[in-house]
């Protein structure tokens, strides 16, 4: 794992298309604002694994998780706890941003 420290307003690239920027620190959390081409998916750590969980659930021929077994709904989940997607300038780019 690389480790690289920034301070608010600086940036990392992956590549030559996707940004991440420290837009905040407060305490324990940073606020990263991501710009990066709308191909590429952008999600929490926590809805990646929702997403990956249903996919070998269908693969698999079971039914989503349901309500009452302990765990949110795969398809609530994605609903509600997916970046809101901001425009920028530059059309071809997605910029999102979490909290």
């Amino acid at each position: 794992m690389l480790v690289l420290s920034r301070q608010r307003d600086e940036s990392i690239m992956i590549g030559d298309d996707v940004e991440i920027t420290i837009v905040d620190v407060r305490g324990d959390k940073v606020r990263l604002g991501i710009t990066a081409p709308k191909n590429i998916p952008v999600h929490r750590r926590e809805i990646y694994d929702a997403i990956q969980r249903e996919k070998a659930q269908k693969a698999e021929g079971q039914a989503p998780t349901t309500p009452g077994n302990g765990e949110p709904p795969v398809e609530k989940a994605e609903k509600t706890e997916e970046p809101t997607r901001k425009k920028t300038t530059k059309p071809e780019k997605t910029t999102l941003e979490n909290e």
